[in-house]
């Protein structure tokens, strides 16, 4: 079972490599985005589920915002600072923002209505289990008769 649909570019020698390699998908079909403010992303896969694992350290869980949209995950966030620092006779004021938004691509696997999320140490957890019919069967036996 294939979880991102590729397109097979190994007759089209006109296009080069690095193009594949500046649009390079994500594992769950989203696009990365080179901005230095957007977390990594850690993916794993087990028998029951999908993990994302995004660094986001210095947030508060008030800070993100995910939805689930019409297969879509988007997970978002916006932060902002402000340092005001006085020197002699007027004030210098340095406002700082910083946000994210990424979208990944859920497989048809997934369940999207058990998908739960925890943040804890700077790392934001979603689960994304599967459904019962995407879950591996156990092995049995045939008796021969």
């Amino acid at each position: 079972m294939s979880l991102v649909k590729r397109n097979n570019r190994e007759n089209n020698v006109w296009l080069p490599n690095l193009l594949d390699e500046f649009f390079k998908p994500d594992f769950l079909g989203g696009v990365q985005n080179l901005s230095a403010s957007t977390p990594a992303v850690n993916i794993r896969d087990n028998e029951k589920e999908f993990v994302l694992e995004l660094a986001v350290p210095g947030r508060k869980r008030d800070d993100f915002n995910l939805e689930v949209d019409e297969g879509v995950l988007t997970i978002s966030s916006e932060n902002k600072t402000e340092n005001e620092v006085k020197e002699q006779n007027y004030t210098r004021r340095e406002f700082n923002y910083t946000s994210f938004k990424r979208a990944f691509t859920l497989p048809e696997s997934v369940n999207e209505d058990a998908i739960n999320a925890n943040y804890e140490d700077g790392v934001l957890s979603i689960a994304l289990p599967k459904k019962e019919e995407a879950l591996p069967k156990p092995k049995r036996t045939i008796q021969i008769g």
